[in-house]
């Protein structure tokens, strides 16, 4: 993928774990950095259980996407926050 796929794909994802998560986002760069840690957490995950992510743009702002949610899930859990 180019940087711009990359860049954007991070975007999207970020933006979407932080509304499913019921957040409000971070902005525009930490909404990035966490679509971009999401998808080294989400391929992280997915090998472990034996998925293996290939195709286009859509599925890897998918996988992105699982590891935001989770990376969010996990920082909500240690910080105490309910939300």
């Amino acid at each position: 993928m180019g940087i711009v796929a990359i860049i954007l794909s991070g975007l999207i994802a970020g933006f979407a774990a932080g509304k499913i998560m019921k957040g409000r986002g971070f902005g525009f760069i930490v909404n990035v950095l966490l679509g971009w840690a999401g998808a080294v957490i989400g391929n992280f995950l997915f090998s472990k259980m034996g998925i293996w992510v290939e195709g286009g743009f859509i599925p890897h702002v998918v996988t992105a996407m699982f590891g935001a949610i989770v990376l969010l899930a996990v920082v909500n859990l240690v910080s105490g926050n309910k939300s």
